[in-house]
């Protein structure tokens, strides 16, 4: 299994999964259709399939002209997202074969939109999974709230997504690693992991790199949304429990201007 990402708008990452036995490809959110095409041509694949992780324009506005492009492709989407294009509605927990060797499994993860997906891809046997996160999970970071609560958030990041295997890597929608783990700091000023991925991070970005993908590991070491279950952050914040943080350190993000 072979994930490239196609960076596209201004920060947004589209995806493209491979099977490169079977020559056969997914893509994830191909905001700019064209671009995800081209990427394919260049790797030789076919693309079957294109999964949305949500309907917002950056995500889900290259549907309809994918469609054009690779007639018959079917495009996949949540039930509860009224995403643009799609072919095949999802429920948490629905299965897809992209090849014989790559399924891919719809995890509902609600809050920033009421349908949102993330996707968890497994290969061969061997391989270390991969999750399709969106706009729910950043690299240190959390969607905002759109359309659901911080119970929500805590269910989809902390429950749904921090149960994954740990080595799983992370990809996500947009490119906000560097400010995240610049408000990271703010709430755990001496969490060692953050100030080293924080170095990291400036450096790829300084070189025009990306800084994905993240793992599940990593994410649960360094991104303070997905640390709230932690009783010295909650103290930290003046808060009693994980959803009541959670809720807290969204606010303080939606404040903060770096």
């Amino acid at each position: 299994m072979k994930i490239l990402e196609v960076p596209c708008l201004e920060d947004n990452y589209s995806y493209l999964i491979i099977d490169e036995s079977t020559k056969e490809a997914a893509a994830v959110d191909p905001a700019e259709p064209q671009k995800v095409v081209e990427a394919a041509n260049q790797q030789g694949v076919v693309l079957k399939l294109v999964l949305t992780t949500h309907h917002h324009w950056d995500h889900a506005g290259g549907n309809d002209k994918i469609k054009e492009l690779v007639p018959g492709i079917k495009v996949y989407g949540g039930s509860l997202d009224n995403v643009k294009g799609c072919t095949d509605q999802l429920q948490n927990g629905d299965n897809l074969q992209l090849s014989s060797h790559i399924n891919v499994l719809s995890l509902h993860t609600p809050c920033h939109t009421k349908g949102h997906i993330s996707y968890y891809v497994t290969g061969k046997e061997g391989e270390d999974p991969a999750v399709f996160t969106g706009d729910t999970l950043f690299i240190a970071g959390c969607g905002k709230f759109f359309e659901g609560t911080a119970e929500q958030m805590y269910q989809s990041l902390c429950v749904t997504l921090g149960s994954l295997p740990k080595p799983t890597r992370v990809f996500c929608g947009h490119e906000y690693t560097v400010k995240n783990l610049q408000f990271a700091l703010t709430v755990e000023p001496k969490n060692a992991r953050i100030q080293q991925k924080l170095a990291w991070a400036t450096s790829q970005r300084q070189a025009g790199l990306p800084t994905i993908p993240s793992t599940i590991e990593e994410e649960l070491e360094t991104n303070p949304f997905m640390r709230v279950d932690l009783p010295e952050l909650q103290g930290r914040i003046g808060c009693q429990s994980p959803v009541e943080a959670l809720r807290e350190i969204r606010r303080m993000k939606d404040n903060w201007r770096g």
